[in-house]
């Protein structure tokens, strides 16, 4: 859950999100080395008199070439690692699919028999005091912990897209086609998103909750809401 002035990344709850996290560091380390190394050089080239009377500068030219190569692939091979592992969905332990509309979401959990809701926003009105505002739905993803669910994404009528920043997953909603995406989430609690595509004047107010809790729950929840 995002805190107010944050600057950061929400708390990591996903395997998948704790590596993004790791790179973006990673990122960061080397975006400061190449920074603190052309400030060097400014600060020489301002404060000496850099003078050369050679024609050739072999060491120079290799120097520029090579560096740029290492840096590239210093950034390059995390990233595909990173992006492999958010594609490989194998043997998932439950299957989901999201469906975007304007502007609410359908959720099918294709596993079960006749479990299917729609999850509209919770006006500001109608919110219980302590809720989260714009972030509340009436309808709750319901997940179970430290299991993999496949997200089947797709939308009824425009673009929109399916992001919840602390499992690490956003993945676009296009009328016609299916997208795929998976998450693990590592511990029980209440995860927050929203629709991250703008999708017309509501766009604003369809927003994501998907809740983690152990399988036993998750099972009592499941058979009570087919049953109804």
């Amino acid at each position: 859950m995002a805190n107010h002035s944050q600057l950061g990344f929400q708390d990591a709850s996903s395997p998948i999100m704790e590596e993004l996290m790791q790179f973006h560091d990673h990122a960061l380390m080397v975006a400061l080395a190449i920074c603190s190394l052309v400030l060097y050089l400014l600060t020489l080239l301002l404060t000496e008199k850099l003078t050369s009377n050679s024609v050739n500068a072999q060491a120079i030219e290799l120097v520029w070439t090579i560096l740029p190569a290492v840096v590239l692939i210093t950034l390059a091979l995390p990233s595909l690692r990173i992006l492999y592992m958010m594609d490989e969905i194998n043997e998932p332990d439950l299957t989901l699919k999201a469906i975007g509309h304007q502007w609410y979401w359908t959720y099918e959990y294709t596993d079960l028999k006749e479990l299917t809701f729609d999850s509209y926003m919770i006006p500001t009105s109608d919110l219980p005091l302590g809720h989260f505002r714009l972030l509340e739905v009436d309808h709750r993803v319901i997940v179970p912990t430290s299991s993999k669910v496949r997200v089947i994404v797709t939308a009824d009528d425009v673009l929109h897209s399916w992001a919840v920043p602390s499992l690490g997953v956003k993945t676009d909603a296009i009328p016609g086609r299916l997208n795929q995406t998976a998450f693990l989430a590592s511990r029980p609690g209440v995860y927050y998103g929203q629709c991250s595509e703008i999708c017309g004047a509501n766009h604003s107010f369809m927003p994501i909750v998907v809740e983690s809790t152990p399988l036993a729950n998750f099972e009592n929840w499941s058979s009570l809401l087919s049953s109804q």
